[in-house]
């Protein structure tokens, strides 16, 4: 899942400062799990930004609405409605989140309320932890299903380096070894001769430099 955090409130009341009537909208998937953007989390923040902005002075609307999902149109078509007298809107989504609705409602400006940070799982109550580096590249199928991209702290793919001590990245103390945790892993599964394989430089191309990345299904794409 994507995990994000809030900006910083005084951050996010600069963007919308200038702005009469602004839409607050949650995302009901990856960030209410992570609380970051959920229905709950949309109501406080419009709450709190229309105590601040009285505060200060300034008469400003402020309306919120979650949808289930702000990556898809057929969720976000849901706002068109809800847009008609609004000057601005205030994704609590994902970077995705605010990107297709700025798409989608090109006349409104649309600001992030949220940092996108990482993919990830949560590992314990309040607790995100990255897990993917959504390279376009995987390899998990020689290292476990451990990813040295964003586990290794230098992102080596034949580790480990000659830095590591006792399980332990040179980095910090706090920080595990992702190789050694590849080792204990595929020795934990008699795969050890997978360490035998040298994996090639990786081919940054499918991450970044290559722009904006696609993925085409044939058999369900339709024009």
């Amino acid at each position: 899942m994507i995990i994000a955090e809030r900006k910083p409130f005084d951050e996010i009341k600069k963007m919308v400062s200038s702005h009469k009537k602004v839409l607050l909208v949650g995302c009901g998937t990856c960030v209410t799990v992570c609380m970051a953007g959920g229905e709950k989390e949309t109501k406080i923040l419009a709450l709190s930004l229309k105590m601040a902005m009285n505060l200060e002075g300034k008469q400003i609307e402020f309306s919120e609405s979650t949808i289930i999902r702000q990556c898809e149109w057929e969720f976000v078509d849901e706002l068109t409605d809800k847009i008609k007298d609004i000057d601005a809107i205030l994704s609590l989504g994902c970077g995705i989140g605010v990107s297709v609705i700025a798409e989608r409602f090109p006349q409104i400006p649309v600001y992030p309320a949220l940092n996108t940070s990482f993919l990830g799982f949560p590992e314990k109550q309040g607790l995100w932890v990255e897990r993917c580096g959504a390279c376009g590249n995987c390899i998990l199928h020689l290292t476990g299903g451990i990813c040295p991209v964003v586990r290794c702290s230098k992102g080596l793919f034949n580790g480990p380096c000659g830095g590591s001590s006792q399980g332990k990245c040179e980095i910090s103390k706090d920080i595990l070894c992702a190789w050694q945790i590849i080792y204990d892993r595929l020795k934990e599964l008699n795969k050890l001769e997978l360490l035998d394989e040298i994996i090639p430089p990786k081919d940054w191309s499918t991450e970044r430099s290559g722009g904006l990345r696609r993925i085409i299904r044939e058999d369900v794409y339709m024009e």
